[in-house]
């Protein structure tokens, strides 16, 4: 005997019935994993940390002072000072994110499509055994020194005599200079020539190729002779050759420079202090009054080098209103096809490029043809 009409519907509505049973519990199942997902992305830690656009401060304004009142970012006494107008900014760079907390997967999974920011490995920021305390600490030295170098490389330029010492930190042991030198020894001259520098110093024991050097230095005040033999070592393709010393380099400025910025570490801000110095110390506007920004380690001979984070900065510039940004030449490669609408980038590689770079703006010249960044 055949199904019955009302037969066939009933089963042909529990069979529809099943099917929407299953596809409801997948559904919760599918919202289960997925929120299992969520929580593990939110909490799981993660090996990166996060680099955004900081602070941009202006060389030739003012800064928060420890008490939180405004003060001068660069303040010289002993030399006649002039107005300055437009900005010479130094840039910075913040981390999202530490050894103790690590920024979520959802949270890079933000920064990955943001062109200001950048995924970097936790250990390229806080190696490993080393806390953020140290970290701090270790960046607030270089600050301190950058400072220090800007100092010089702009008094420098001015024509000032700085008075440089090149000092022995410590002899490290087990090394060729190990009970030859003693910290506080003042390294003044190298195989007959007189030392001026930290770097020509180390660029003399280059050329010696492991040949015996002939210091001469200042202990307590006493004139000795010491001979060393440095020491090869090699890393890859690249062959050094050391004595096994740290060095530091003492000025005695002929005017004083005091630079107020507090909570911003590391050397990468020394080039825009060394032009900030100039133009308070010279008549007329250095940056014929515009908007420039920049970034750059410095030596007191006026080299500027690479520094970390550079398409944050380049962000960060633009976004404070800069029209110019000057980069390191050894940040190129890192520059080309990231520079956000609205600045141009400026070559450099040293003091006198940027100063001759500031004056092609400041007189209205051909800002075009500036060096810019090519990819090597």
């Amino acid at each position: 005997m055949g199904e019955s009409l009302y037969a066939a519907r009933e089963r042909r509505r529990n069979a529809v019935d099943r099917t929407r049973s299953v596809k409801l519990g997948l559904g919760v199942w599918a919202l289960i994993v997925a929120l299992i997902a969520l929580v593990v992305l939110t909490f799981l830690p993660t090996p990166y940390v996060i680099q955004r656009p900081g602070p941009v401060y202006d060389t030739l304004g003012t800064a928060a002072g420890a008490d939180g009142e405004q003060v001068p970012l660069i303040r010289i006494d002993g030399a006649e000072t002039f107005e300055t107008a437009g900005t010479l900014d130094l840039t910075t760079v913040q981390v999202v994110g530490n050894r103790e907390r690590t920024p979520s997967w959802f949270e890079l999974a933000l920064a990955w499509t943001d062109s200001s920011r950048a995924v970097v490995p936790l250990d390229s920021v806080f190696p490993e055994g080393v806390t953020s305390e140290q970290r701090d600490e270790r960046n607030a030295t270089l600050m301190v020194d950058s400072q220090h170098e800007a100092t010089a490389a702009a008094l420098n330029e001015l024509g000032y005599d700085t008075g440089a010492e090149v000092v022995v930190v410590e002899a490290v042991e087990d090394t060729p200079a190990a009970g030859l030198l003693e910290p506080d020894d003042v390294i003044t001259g190298i195989d007959g020539a007189d030392v001026t520098s930290a770097k020509q110093l180390r660029q003399t024991i280059q050329d010696a190729g492991g040949d015996t050097i002939a210091l001469t230095v200042l202990r307590d005040g006493e004139e000795k002779s010491v001979s060393i033999t440095p020491e090869k070592h090699t890393q890859g393709d690249v062959t050094t050759w050391l004595i096994g010393i740290t060095l530091r380099t003492d000025y005695d400025f002929p005017i004083d420079v005091t630079i107020q910025l507090d909570n911003v570490g590391g050397p990468s801000a020394g080039m825009m202090f060394a032009l900030g110095i100039i133009d308070t110390l010279t008549e007329g506007e250095l940056n014929g009054g515009e908007n420039i920004a920049g970034t750059g380690t410095i030596e007191a001979d006026g080299t500027v080098g690479p520094i970390g984070g550079i398409r944050q900065k380049l962000y960060g510039a633009r976004d404070a209103g800069a029209q110019y940004f000057l980069a390191p030449a050894s940040n190129c490669d890192e520059v080309v096809g990231h520079v956000p609408d609205g600045l141009q980038v400026i070559r450099t590689s040293t003091l006198e490029e940027s100063l001759d770079a500031l004056e092609v703006i400041a007189e209205d010249g051909d800002v075009a043809a500036l060096p810019a960044c090519a990819a090597s």
